[in-house]
């Protein structure tokens, strides 16, 4: 793992791209710097596994809260990304091997911090036939043979150039939760999210419901990107449609002067409103706060997820 920099610091192969403005952060989205004991142990049981995280990766504002109670991110597959999203600080280039060893390192580290609930992403590996699918389904697998009672969230890279059978070899290694973040609006995409297609990312959701109706479906936007309200309730009504159980908005962060700009910090009451529209939508489970993030609480927003599905049952 490497030591925790200044974002420009590690991944200067981004300098190609021209400085953007950068808002001053209101009050709401400032956060304290990780000093616990708990940040230490966790940060320990990282290093000695040789693991990556999102958490530092990609320069999350609650790292010091979530990994004060040992909940950690496991990034795998590297640290390189095959794609150069504009809002990602995650480096771009051409990635390592795969390490084989990986899954059953992840597995040593979630049976050390005692992770009820682990949530695993990756880079994007478009250099790779199946996209990485049977790593991740192994990472899956090696879990639950070590720990077999810790829930397993998945937040998947789109596997746009593979075939149809990446994302069925994921779904048939049973992760509890399946998210693939949608990121923005689809009028964004060209800017933001250049490698990727909104309505490919909408149907591989869709997708997993139909491999697997009992898989939590989960996904996520950023605001603050330049999106309008009625763009963000078209998003909740396109993932309504593809059955998604989870939505996640939280309010975009510019890593570096090299990354596309804040165009506005939302306001938290914006959050709230958009939290109302959400549930009455019919989503299962909605987290909408300025320091939302795919990961943050997920144990915790497991647990309800699947308390809202029996209830909702009956």
């Amino acid at each position: 793992m490497r030591d925790l920099k200044m974002p420009e610091e590690r991944h200067p192969e981004k300098a190609h791209r021209p400085d953007t403005e950068r808002l001053r952060k209101p009050d709401w989205i400032r956060v304290k710097a990780p000093v616990s004991k708990g940040f230490k142990d966790t940060s320990k049981i990282i290093k000695d596994n040789n693991l990556v995280t999102v958490c530092q990766e990609a320069g999350c504002p609650n790292v010091g809260e979530c990994w004060s109670q040992g909940h950690a991110t496991m990034m795998i597959m590297g640290e390189i990304c095959t794609r150069g999203c504009t809002f990602c600080n995650v480096a771009t280039g051409k990635p390592d091997t795969l390490d084989a060893f990986e899954p059953g390192r992840v597995a040593h580290a979630v049976e050390k911090l005692g992770l009820n609930h682990v949530v695993i992403t990756s880079v994007d590996r478009d250099d790779l036939k199946d996209g990485g699918a049977e790593h991740i389904a192994q990472t899956i697998r090696a879990i639950r043979h070590r720990i077999p009672t810790t829930t397993i969230e998945v937040l998947t890279p789109d596997f746009l150039k593979c075939g149809p059978e990446a994302l069925e070899t994921v779904v048939a290694a049973r992760p509890d939760v399946f998210n693939h973040n949608l990121e923005t609006v689809p009028g964004l995409y060209p800017e933001v999210r250049p490698g990727a297609r909104y309505f490919h990312s909408l149907r591989i959701l869709q997708r997993v419901k139909e491999l697997d109706p009992m898989t939590f479906t989960k996904s996520g936007i950023m605001v603050g990107l330049g999106e309008d309200k009625q763009s963000v309730q078209q998003v909740m009504d396109d993932m309504r449609a593809a059955d998604v159980d989870f939505l996640t908005i939280g309010q975009y962060l510019q890593p570096t002067p090299k990354h596309h700009r804040v165009d506005r910090y939302v306001t938290p009451e914006e959050f709230a409103a958009y939290e109302r529209a959400a549930w009455g939508k019919g989503f299962l489970m909605v987290s909408s706060t300025p320091l939302t993030r795919s990961s943050y609480h997920a144990g915790d927003d497991f647990a309800e997820l699947r308390a809202n599905r029996q209830a909702k049952r009956g």
